[in-house]
């Protein structure tokens, strides 16, 4: 329900703002798919791995896949 001082049907700013929202379109922002794709890397080795390198593999996949659905290609 919107505030009194909000016209109906209208979003405040803040509400916009509150999710921050990727081209896919599923609600999950850049660093929140990346720390999902670590845990699964983490997982796979089961957790006694490096989670730096974790991270950083998850970060390249989730940037190349980022790319790949805006039509970015990587040098």
């Amino acid at each position: 329900m919107p505030h009194k001082s909000e016209k109906p049907g209208k979003a405040s700013a803040k509400s916009k703002s509150a999710t921050a929202r990727n081209d896919i379109g599923d609600g999950l922002d850049r660093e929140g798919m990346i720390s999902v794709a670590a845990y699964f890397h983490a997982e796979h080795h089961g957790f006694g791995g490096d989670a730096l390198a974790d991270w950083l593999a998850a970060e390249a996949e989730i940037d190349a896949m980022l790319n790949r659905s805006k039509g970015i290609k990587a040098h």
